[in-house]
């Protein structure tokens, strides 16, 4: 593989993924909102791994942003979707709107992306599509929440196009991490103070344990041995027991809004 777009690329998993993939000698091509955090990270990653770092600034949830983005995603040989937005208040208490958003931006581009990708992908016989989803997919985790369901939608679309993807050549995978030690929470203002530190993962991590799991040909990658008996564990749990324990242990204080999307 030659060239990497990815999205929500300045911070956390996004800006890990640059860093592994910029340090194995791949170009990169960065997409975010924010143009000036976008063109600090081009500089210092063409500084430290001497590869060709061009750059997006765009909002997913934008149609003609989204277009701009799928033209270029027609040409990479690998697309990490990696964009994303949690809302830290419950269903009910969010406007419409912010849910649309989050749907248009955690469901619509990922799936428009990676049919932008997919195609030529596929007529070239080769290229690789990662979509960041999380374990809280698996189950309904977050009572309340629409976070939970876009994610079971995007590792349930990536375990429907994987068989897609391989007749052509093509690698195509989920990442589902758990807790990683990221912005995402800090922007949302939730409060992690009572959260075990070692339930935390390091982003640098989970892109390791996740680009080791797409070279092997993986369809679902959930790094760190905790996650993946989590990830079991909820699988199996009625979903009324799950969502009994998710309200009443409160892991999270949802406050607020956040995304990966910068």
């Amino acid at each position: 593989m030659n060239t990497a777009l990815i999205t929500g690329a300045t911070s956390g998993i996004g800006a890990a993924f640059a860093r592994h993939l910029g340090q194995q000698g791949h170009d990169l091509l960065l997409v975010a909102r924010n143009k000036a955090r976008l063109e600090e990270s081009a500089t210092d990653l063409r500084a430290r791994f001497g590869v060709d770092v061009s750059t997006i600034a765009a909002d997913l949830t934008d149609r003609d942003d989204c277009e701009t983005v799928e033209k270029a995603a027609a040409d990479v040989d690998l697309l990490v979707n990696n964009a994303g937005l949690g809302l830290g208040k419950g269903f009910t208490d969010n406007d419409v709107a912010d849910e649309e958003y989050l749907l248009n931006l955690n469901i619509r581009a990922v799936m428009r992306l990676t049919h932008a990708a997919l195609t030529p992908m596929r007529q070239r016989g080769h290229g690789g599509i990662i979509n960041v989803s999380s374990v809280a997919g698996f189950a309904p985790v977050m009572p309340g929440s629409t976070y939970n369901a876009s994610k079971a939608w995007v590792t349930n679309f990536s375990e429907s196009m994987a068989p897609l993807a391989r007749s052509g050549g093509v690698n195509l995978m989920a990442l589902c991490p758990g807790f990683v030690r990221t912005e995402f929470h800090d922007r949302a203002a939730i409060e992690m103070a009572d959260m075990p530190r070692w339930m935390l993962l390091d982003a640098d991590f989970v892109v390791e344990s996740a680009m080791r799991d797409f070279l092997r040909g993986r369809v679902v990658s959930v790094p760190s041995v905790l996650y993946k008996a989590i990830s079991r564990v909820i699988h199996h749990v009625p979903n009324g027991l799950l969502s009994s324990i998710s309200e009443r242990a409160e892991v999270i204080s949802r406050r607020g809004k956040t995304e990966d999307q910068r």
